[in-house]
């Protein structure tokens, strides 16, 4: 697998200036007009300018030593460049495998103060990956597993491999902060927002905090849920409607 920025040695700034430039492989990210790479030696580019302004705009908020692991964006264009061309398999099946054990269509037994927030919740996305994609989902009380439609499965892995790399690795991504690609999905085609997203994906664990109180690292987690969601948003409307 192709190292994120977090999994990097932080180097010093080493250019002054950063641009955008058009090139056969999109919009690239130049640092003193020298096309940057990713650490497999690609061309550090996005299909869009929009996208490709988000990831030059990490690298020019940097001061004299590079904070990489806050440049996110940075982070999912390196796996949609590095990654997602040789493991398209490895995502699409994992993004299926929350897919068949969604989070969000497991509601709670008891108390019924939880189910009640769940269904709220949750139960509107589950129609709508019905009605707007075409996906049935299967409701489920308790943690007991129940395998979804065999059509539901297939029809997510198809939906997947349709994607190009950078919604591919940003579905994989949101599907693996939220436990759900039923959210994934929303996400993606703007049918949430990212804190609703966040809130929806975190649902048991806000309703123990209201209970009993917030756990400090248990709050930690939320806050960076919250700020991954967040970047998730930016990266899917960046790249606009699939």
């Amino acid at each position: 697998m192709a190292q994120t920025v977090e999994s990097l040695k932080s180097p010093r700034r080493f250019y002054s200036g950063v641009d955008v430039a058009p090139t056969a492989e999109g919009f690239a990210v130049r640092l003193d007009g020298r096309v940057a790479r990713t650490p497999a030696g690609r061309v550090l580019a996005a299909p869009t300018r929009a996208l490709a302004n988000i990831i030059a705009g990490e690298w020019k908020a940097q001061a004299e030593v590079i904070a990489l692991a806050s440049m996110r964006v940075t982070s999912l264009a390196y796996a949609a460049i590095d990654e997602a061309p040789e493991g398209r398999q490895g995502m699409v099946d994992e993004i299926v495998a929350f897919a068949g054990n969604d989070l969000i269509c497991y509601f709670a037994s008891a108390p019924a103060s939880l189910l009640e927030r769940q269904q709220s919740s949750w139960n509107p996305l589950i129609d709508w990956a019905d009605a707007e994609l075409s996906l049935e989902f299967t409701a489920v009380s308790g943690v007991i597993h129940k395998d979804q439609p065999a059509a539901t499965v297939r029809a997510i892995e198809s939906m997947a491999r349709d994607l190009d790399n950078f919604r591919l690795a940003g579905l994989f991504h949101a599907a693996r902060l939220f436990g759900s690609t039923i959210l994934g999905l929303a996400l993606m085609r703007a049918r949430l927002s990212a804190a609703t997203a966040a809130a929806a994906a975190q649902l048991d664990e806000m309703f123990q905090a209201d209970q009993w109180g917030v756990d400090e690292g248990a709050g930690a987690r939320r806050r960076a849920v919250a700020v991954e969601a967040a970047m998730l948003q930016d990266w899917f409307e960046a790249l606009g409607q699939p």
